[in-house]
């Protein structure tokens, strides 16, 4: 009986800036294997299907429980995260190739590794954490009800991942928009009792350039987020209160 082998097909690139390539690879199946897996088992074969000898492909990971976000990337023309793609489920659902590419939206550091820093820049910009006057004690924080951990927990567990950037039409270089992660913090934030404090610095950055009025509601965002974050209602709930902010402020002139 012959081996079972799995096949990949990946998109490499040397640096930034520099002209993608494929290569292809071939190896031997285990059981239980994600992709994760298989980049590993090509780190340590450091050759391609036609035996040629090549640098280990670059790739990030870290927890490989879906929690840090790290290892997203393309698989098979769609955004996920390659710790919980499994190889059985890829080749039985999706074709008995594995295409692995980095994000689009990103700029490439190398091969399978992408630069997010726009989405930290975008976090910082809205101001996504809790305000603190300083580091004495405050005293009693402002207690969170029931109801209102039932709407932030869903929203707390964003991981920056990028997935919802990378399936958003509207997110490009000349649109600017600042996409659904960080909006989606704006949600969370400005429900938080102690947060809300400075809610109205949050909605003025998303009512500038590149805010939420860029947003098309394409809601693929919403598809691929593997925390199943909901995102479109966090930009509908968002949108709103932009609206009731601006009329308020357009009325107290």
């Amino acid at each position: 009986m012959a081996e079972r082998r799995v096949k990949l097909k990946i998109r490499r690139q040397n640096g930034p800036g520099q002209a993608s390539y494929w290569q292809d690879f071939d190896i031997p199946y285990e059981a239980q294997m994600n992709v994760i897996s298989c980049l590993q088992r090509i780190a340590e074969i450091g050759r391609t299907a036609r035996g040629e000898k090549v640098a280990p492909v670059a790739w990030e990971c870290s927890c490989l429980e879906e929690v840090c976000g790290a290892c997203t990337m393309i698989i098979n023309g769609r955004v996920r995260q390659s710790c919980t793609a499994l190889v059985d489920r890829l080749t039985k659902e999706e074709g008995e190739v594995i295409r692995l590419e980095p994000m689009t939206k990103f700029p490439v550091v190398r091969d399978l590794i992408v630069d997010r820093s726009r989405m930290f820049a975008d976090l910082t910009k809205v101001k996504a954490w809790n305000p603190v006057d300083g580091y004495y004690d405050l005293g009693h924080p402002a207690p969170v009800s029931p109801e209102e951990q039932e709407i932030g927990y869903p929203l707390s567990r964003c991981m920056t991942c990028g997935c919802c950037l990378e399936a958003c039409p509207q997110v490009s270089e000349p649109s600017g928009f600042i996409g659904p992660a960080a909006i989606n913090q704006v949600a969370l934030h400005n429900t938080h009792p102690t947060s809300k404090a400075i809610a109205s610095q949050r909605l003025e950055v998303l009512m500038g350039p590149g805010g939420l009025s860029s947003c098309g509601n394409a809601q693929n965002c919403v598809k691929v987020c593997p925390k199943e974050i909901p995102l479109t209602e966090s930009i509908a709930r968002t949108g709103r209160a932009i609206t009731t902010y601006a009329c308020r402020k357009f009325f107290d002139r």
